[in-house]
């Protein structure tokens, strides 16, 4: 794996590690739609920004699919959020941290280009992007992948998971911890599941496993709730597959109803990865929304 492209420190002094992605410019290619737009489209180099953040477990690699498409259009950076990969980590752990980190990525971004940039985030990762756009200008929208926090009295966690993750976890068996964050939190059929252990990333999102009890124990913090989240103004896409967790779609429909600005976009058939099973759907959305 290379190294990051640049490390921005964020407010409590924890490094974050910044990854540009290189544009695909292939088109046609087997199995993905040729893309009409490929040969017309805006100069990277005169777009605004695209900051992707990823979800529990995950890193900066999580949008090696779709971030190349994006690039075709516009600068695109994939951050290691903090604790995993090429960035630092400070305790205590809180979600305010999180979206200190995006807002500092955000702000050196601007500051460098003179405009405000626009942020996609999956799962955890939207919910921190969302935390993000309340704490600075240089946010002017974003994509949040099925990120929102759920309704009171609902809960994207099984009955007793956590203590299950932390008994995992503390006999030293993170592929199992993280194997059953995928299978009952995220929903991750079993055959996928065991496709998903084959590839090359799976060792990568093990070893991050040991960050998925704080993350769970964050999504309780006010300020990452629907009140505190919902007063987002800027613009915010949300996408939403039709076949994840009823959890999901709950959380989507209770957040889109508290924003000032909100759209939801449904992709039909795909669960909480569309990102990587329905990546032409998930494109389509983000580029329409960022214009």
């Amino acid at each position: 794996m290379n190294g990051p492209d640049r490390i921005v420190v964020s407010g409590d002094g924890t490094p974050i590690a910044v990854f540009a992605t290189p544009a695909d410019r292939a088109v046609g290619r087997a199995g993905v739609a040729a893309d009409p737009e490929a040969s017309s489209a805006t100069s990277p180099a005169s777009a605004r920004p695209l900051v992707l953040v990823h979800g529990t477990g995950g890193d900066h690699t999580t949008f090696r699919v779709i971030g190349p498409r994006l690039a075709r259009h516009r600068p695109v950076l994939a951050i290691d959020r903090r604790g995993r990969g090429a960035s630092g980590d400070t305790l205590p752990y809180a979600y305010e941290r999180e979206a200190e980190d995006v807002a500092a990525v955000a702000e050196a971004l601007a500051d460098d280009t003179g405009a405000p940039v626009s942020v996609f985030g999956h799962s955890y990762g939207g919910r921190v992007a969302l935390g993000a756009a309340l704490l600075t200008t240089a946010i002017d929208r974003v994509v949040s992948y099925e990120g929102a926090p759920t309704p009171p009295g609902t809960s994207y966690h099984p009955s007793g998971i956590e203590a299950r993750l932390d008994a995992l976890l503390a006999a030293g068996d993170a592929d199992a911890a993280y194997a059953t964050f995928m299978a009952e939190v995220v929903g991750m059929p079993p055959v996928e599941l065991a496709a998903y252990r084959r590839e090359p990333v799976w060792p990568a999102r093990v070893a991050a496993a040991g960050t998925i009890p704080r993350e769970f124990a964050a999504e309780t913090d006010p300020a990452a709730s629907l009140e505190a989240l919902g007063s987002v103004r800027r613009p915010v896409l949300q996408l939403l597959g039709s076949a994840s967790l009823p959890a999901f779609g709950e959380a989507v429909s209770a957040l889109d109803a508290r924003l000032a600005d909100g759209r939801v976009v449904v992709i039909d058939g795909a669960r909480h990865a569309a990102h990587h099973t329905h990546p032409d759907a998930v494109i389509t959305s983000v580029e329409t929304f960022l214009g």
